[in-house]
Order: C-alpha cells, then structure tokens, then sequence
C-alpha cells in the first residue's frame, strides 16, 4: 500500500466499513478497504477504511459524524 493512504476507521463489521467508505465517496473522498481479518477465525482481525492523507481532515470529520448516527 501507497504510504499516502491512511487508516480514518476500523470495524469488525463489513457493512459498516462499506456504509463509511459509501459516505467518504459520496462527499467526493476516494476510501478504499482493507480487510484484515482472520480468513479461518472471523472473531480475529478489523476492517479497515483508508483515505489519502490530504484528505484525512475532511474524513475524521464525517468519520465522527457517522459514529454519532
């Protein structure tokens, strides 16, 4: 991975990494998702949601926003 990605969220649920990542695109902030879990042991391991770092401001912004909802 490029190191001008970095990490706005972790989850252990899919659907809610997707949702962010839906939300970060829909307000123009490419995010991409990098699933970390255990392919064995799904208890084991996050999901991650990573934007470009010249977008991180923006996104810890809606990040914040969408835990709240």
């Amino acid at each position: 991975m490029e190191k001008d990605w970095v990490t706005v969220y972790s989850t252990n649920k899919m659907y809610q990494a997707e949702l962010l990542k839906r939300l970060l695109l829909d307000h123009d902030i490419p995010a991409i998702i990098i699933d970390k879990m255990d392919s064995t042991y799904r208890t084991f391991g996050d999901i991650e949601v990573y934007v470009m770092r010249d977008r991180i401001l923006r996104a810890k912004i809606l990040v914040k926003e969408f835990e709240v909802e």
